[in-house]
């Protein structure tokens, strides 16, 4: 833009095109300089600079051409650029606009060209009044199309968002930020030369951009205006930009190559096809590492299973939770479910609430103390959500069946009251206790008859230790997965107790060690993959018989001989 704006006022002034290359040149790189050298700038500058050059040594203009010599001239300069977000996105935009643009051309064309057997004498004076002003915006949007359908793909692996409604804002925004740099601009020249100019120019500036971001944030606000995907994947950028080279380059029409196009096409079409039936049947169920208390997110096949269990503490909400749900693509949450009134548990649900608007929020049925859990309750009351259930034993929520608490459960510490939910996906069995104490783990223990489960996950209760011996006894799980953090001391994982875990002889995961843990259940078994680069596979457990009850008391499971002659006792 502000080379433009330089070449048009040195033209005015007939300036020959060498002499304005001569000028025009150092002075973008002035202005870079007192800009502070950013690198998207000096991208931008070294582009505009093989630009201007060939425009003033009257080559024939060539956008792509130009594109590549400055890109071929950065990464001669700086080979990282190329895996930099910024290089990308400016490189794809530009490329876009070269290369789609031209497409939309017969199509606009077509579509304003008048009546040709009407002189245009006879045609309707407002309609010869508005053909300009057509003709702008008609450009302006085909322009906005080509570079939003060629960035399409990076801003969703970058920022993991669609915005439709950039189509329409860049038709505000870009005038709006020319009108902000000629201002800016003038300031720099009449500086030196006249004050009061200078302070006319700096009060239109800010005009200017001010208004660019209160219209930012009303379109952005607009009903659609974006939406939240996870990043695509290598074959899904393969096959995008596949279709988009096919057409550009007419294979898809040219009979001599449109039979290899459609094979290619269509065998990286089957193998996509493959990977999304693949991600249907798999339940993805991630314990993230909020540095103390819980969030856990459950993604399984249909909207129904999409659930938070916690949402971390006040700061982890922004930072970790939030970033993660939009990195999975998550627009609104089928259900936010809070075990019990622990600030590092649900002190960032206000924030969840706000983001994600979930359909359901759950709480257990024991009252807490807890000021912060209190006024969340309140809230959530005031709000207007489809469903507020409140959990208790025998309960389901959604695929999660609740174990505890009972009603009428009084516990003196909230942790003994914490809910402990259990799912089942693809035969998997995952038990989830929360912060489950000592009392609770007893009366849990006491209450139900069977607890087996593949997977375990907890956190650390306050005052007594986790997974005390006789629960794991009774849930003998395959794996054990800690939900820890490094502060405050009573979210970490002592030695004693990991000692102890391990002595069992299966894995032991601490998030506090291991980073955020995703554990993906399927037709094929069960998958744990730890941030740190550790990783476990197994099968579910077989499901024991059901044995016979004997005064009251539930008998051993039964075991079938292995062999004719072997006497079996069953008690």
């Amino acid at each position: 833009m502000i080379a433009g704006i330089l070449v048009s006022l040195l033209r005015v002034v007939r300036l020959p095109r060498g002499a304005c290359g001569l000028v025009v040149i150092p002075l973008i790189w002035f202005y870079t300089g007192a800009t502070g050298w950013q690198a998207s700038a000096i991208r931008s500058t070294i582009m505009m600079t093989v630009v201007i050059a060939g425009w003033s040594l009257r080559r024939p203009g060539d956008l792509v051409n130009s594109l590549a010599a400055s890109g071929f001239i950065i990464l001669v300069w700086d080979p990282t650029q190329l895996f930099q977000a910024g290089f990308q996105l400016s490189f794809f935009v530009v490329l876009s606009i070269a290369l789609l643009r031209s497409p939309f051309e017969p199509l606009r064309r077509q579509l304003l060209q008048p009546d040709p057997l009407l002189p245009q004498a006879l045609r309707p004076r407002w309609r010869r009044r508005l053909d300009p002003a057509l003709n702008y915006l008609t450009t302006a949007l085909a322009t906005s199309l080509a570079a939003w359908i060629g960035s399409l793909p990076l801003i969703a692996y970058y920022f993991h968002l669609a915005t439709p409604v950039s189509l329409l804002a860049n038709l505000v925004i870009v005038p709006l930020s020319s009108l902000a740099l000629m201002c800016n601009l003038g300031s720099l020249v009449c500086g030196p030369v006249c004050e009061w100019l200078t302070v006319l120019f700096n009060h239109s500036g800010w005009f200017w951009m001010e208004l660019m971001v209160r219209l930012s944030h009303w379109l952005a606000n607009l009903p659609g205006a974006y939406f939240h995907v996870r990043s695509p994947t290598v074959l899904e950028f393969l096959l995008f930009y596949g279709v988009i080279f096919a057409w550009l380059t007419g294979w898809l029409t040219r009979p001599e190559r449109r039979g290899w196009t459609f094979s290619v096409l269509g065998g990286l079409g089957v193998f996509w096809l493959i990977q999304l039936g693949q991600a249907a049947g798999t339940t993805r169920l991630t314990v993230l590492a909020v540095g103390g208390g819980d969030a856990l997110y459950l993604d399984g096949p249909g909207w129904s299973q999409n659930s938070l269990i916690d949402a971390g503490s006040e700061s982890a909400a922004p930072f970790i939770v939030t970033p993660f749900l939009q990195a999975q693509g998550v627009n609104r949450l089928s259900r936010l479910l809070l075990t019990h009134g622990d600030a590092r548990h649900l002190g960032g649900a206000s924030n969840v609430i706000q983001e994600f608007n979930p359909q359901a929020v759950a709480i257990s049925a024991a009252p807490f103390r807890s000021t912060v859990y209190r006024r969340l309750v309140k809230a959530r009351d005031q709000q207007p959500l489809s469903a507020r259930p409140v959990l208790r034993s025998g309960d389901r929520a959604g695929p999660w069946t609740v174990l505890h608490p009972s009603d009428g459960d009084r516990f003196p510490l909230a942790d003994d009251s914490a809910l402990v939910l259990r799912g089942q996906w693809s035969g998997v069995r995952v038990l989830l206790l929360s912060d489950l104490g000592g009392l609770g783990q007893q009366a849990l223990i006491e209450r139900e008859t069977d607890l087996r489960a593949d997977i375990v996950v907890s956190g650390l209760p306050g005052k007594s230790e986790p997974l005390i011996d006789e629960l794991l006894d009774r849930i003998q799980p395959q794996i054990i997965i800690l939900s820890t953090g490094n502060r405050p001391v009573s979210e970490q994982a002592s030695a004693p107790v990991l000692d102890r875990l391990r002595r069992r002889g299966v894995p032991v995961v601490d998030t506090d060690q291991d980073g955020s843990v995703t554990l993906d259940m399927n037709s094929a078994g069960w998958k744990v993959q730890t941030q740190a680069g550790r990783s476990w596979r197994g099968k579910p457990n077989p499901p024991e018989r059901e044995s016979p009850r004997i005064r009251g008391h539930q008998a051993g499971p039964i075991h079938e001989p292995t062999k004719v002659g072997d006497e079996v006792t069953r008690l």
